[in-house]
């Protein structure tokens, strides 16, 4: 029977993240001075887990965000399933009035059970589970792999979250998260279950030091 732990985080902080400005799939960017502080609080606070396999996204910035348990040479691979949902044609935008009501309108879309509403361009939640299942396949593919590190984006998180709780997509909102959050999910071999849920803990030394 296979039994795992996921920590599964976000990203630490980009410049990005820091203006508002719309990432998404296809905007590759480095953490800012404080994403790169945000993955030492995490790497200090972890470092002594054990480790068994990491997964990433296809971008940087999940990468840079937990380079330092790769450096103590734990195996890890990049999985393009669990990339940031594609924003389409508002990717690279500071906000505005318009961009924030298209924002608002997909939202509500999504809230409503409309999962296959998508920016041109860009993603529907729906195209977002397809691959994101694919890469669940292939972590759980691995039953040697007991304890795992999967870092991602905050959207993609949303919904990798519901899917594993067997929640309807719509209801990826319930799941808050900040910048370099931990999720800690087991899978039992029969079902998975949240246990730490939006754990920031790791971050507090960062926010009193500013």
């Amino acid at each position: 029977m296979i039994q795992k732990t996921l920590y599964i985080v976000r990203h630490g902080q980009t410049e990005y993240n820091k203006l508002g400005i719309i990432q998404g799939r296809g905007v590759n960017t480095d953490l800012n001075e404080e994403g790169r502080k945000q993955a030492c609080q995490f790497f200090e606070a972890y470092k002594t887990v054990q480790f068994d396999k990491i997964y990433i996204s296809a971008l940087k910035r999940t990468q840079q965000s937990i380079q330092p348990f790769i450096d103590l040479g734990i195996p890890y691979e990049k999985l393009s399933g669990l990339d940031e949902l594609a924003w389409g044609i508002h990717e690279g935008q500071a906000p505005t009035t318009d961009n924030k009501a298209a924002f608002l309108q997909i939202m509500r879309d999504w809230l409503d059970g409309k999962l296959d509403s998508k920016f041109e361009g860009g993603e529907s939640p729906l195209e977002v589970e397809v691959r994101q299942r694919e890469a669940m396949e292939v972590i759980m593919s691995h039953p040697e792999e007991k304890t795992v590190l999967i870092c991602m984006h905050g959207r993609a998180l949303r919904l990798l979250l519901c899917i594993l709780t067997n929640k309807p997509l719509s209801e990826m909102d319930t799941f808050p998260h900040q910048n370099l959050v931990l999720y800690k999910v087991t899978y039992n071999g029969e079902k998975f279950e949240i246990i730490d849920f939006n754990n920031a803990e790791h971050l507090k030394n960062s926010e009193e030091q500013k």
